[in-house]
């Protein structure tokens, strides 16, 4: 049997389960092609298709030592109480990030108003899921919806999370439809406080990222799929001389290692600051758990069972285990839960 060790169990911010089915088939092309092929996979799915890859892909979260997830979750009501179920059988925290969609994707993607939009919300707080709300982004949502949804969020004390800068071509609609960059018009919009957690901001210039700062809010980073999709590199160090908190998400879940997402994000400071430990072992432990923990309006999580005789730690000295894990494993270190 191994020999374990209790950690904190790492918080997946930010997750697309149904993305997980196009693993090994989504290569080639730029992100908007790449989007083409997301969209009809979306298209596809029912409650009981998604209650079933859901299932699967929350098993291999749980495995790979996530403990909790946000769900990004844009493919309808019906479904968003099909990936609940599918959370709850395979024992992962779960935040439903119910995806606000304006305009633009699939028809079962949008809400025909924000109010409808709200009561969707409303319907998955009546069946006690923990929600956040999420305007699925500048392109998706018109300023009135990003308002509203700001407001709301406000009221009730809901985080809100929401896509931003993670495309130049994104940037540019936003300049010529709002005169506003993304999270320029985020703030304008009464989208950004401490609650807010931006995913990607890739491509964010420096006055954007001082609106970061300034809010309280956050980013969740995403390393594996920006690198997939060719999104580019947060600006890692800049984002930590502000003291903008940051956490990570699978997002398309190309890969489900929470152990390389972190070493993903320290490599990329370490090439934009051209030393090594630009991100404490720490700071990389608090983005992967409590950070994520906060963005999701989490109080507890499980831990997780590390295998310390893992032939990745041989050699490794207990006061080490943080640093190794981070610096040289990957998931399956991780003892599965029973």
């Amino acid at each position: 049997m191994p020999r374990t060790v209790s950690l904190p169990g790492f918080v997946n911010a930010h997750s697309h389960a149904f993305q997980r089915a196009l693993r090994g088939r989504a290569a080639g092309g730029d992100f908007w092609a790449w989007r083409d092929g997301v969209l009809a996979e979306a298209e596809r799915h029912t409650p009981a298709s998604v209650r079933d890859l859901y299932l699967r892909t929350y098993r291999e979260m749980r495995a790979a030592g996530y403990s909790a997830v946000g769900e990004f979750h844009y493919l309808g009501l019906d479904t968003a109480f099909a990936a609940a179920e599918a959370a709850e059988e395979a024992g992962i925290g779960f935040t439903c990030l119910h995806v606000a969609y304006g305009r633009g994707g699939l028809d079962r993607m949008q809400q025909p108003s924000v109010a409808a939009y709200l009561a969707e919300i409303e319907a998955l707080r009546e069946r006690g899921i923990r929600v956040g709300v999420a305007p699925h982004s500048v392109r998706a949502c018109p300023r009135d919806w990003l308002e509203e949804i700001g407001r709301y969020a406000e009221a009730d004390g809901l985080v809100l999370h929401v896509h931003a800068d993670e495309q130049p071509r994104e940037i540019e609609e936003c300049l010529a439809e709002h005169g506003l960059r993304p999270i320029e018009l985020l703030a304008a919009a009464g989208c950004l406080d401490e609650r807010t957690t931006v995913v990607h901001a890739t491509h964010a210039n420096g006055a954007e990222l001082d609106l970061l700062r300034d809010s309280g809010a956050r980013i969740c980073a995403c390393p594996t799929t920006e690198a997939d999709l060719g999104d580019g590199f947060l600006p890692v160090v800049r984002v930590r001389h502000r003291g903008i908190p940051l956490c990570i998400g699978s997002d398309s879940n190309v890969r489900i290692d929470p152990f390389e997402e972190l070493r993903e994000l320290e490599g990329i400071a370490r090439r934009q600051e051209g030393r090594r430990g630009v991100l404490s072992t720490d700071e990389l432990w608090e983005i992967g758990a409590d950070i994520g923990a906060a963005s999701l309006g989490l109080d507890a999580w499980d831990g997780i069972e590390v295998d310390v005789g893992h032939r990745s730690l041989d050699g490794v000295a207990p006061r080490h285990l943080r640093a190794a894990l981070v610096a040289g494993c990957s998931a399956d270190v991780v003892v599965a839960p029973n």
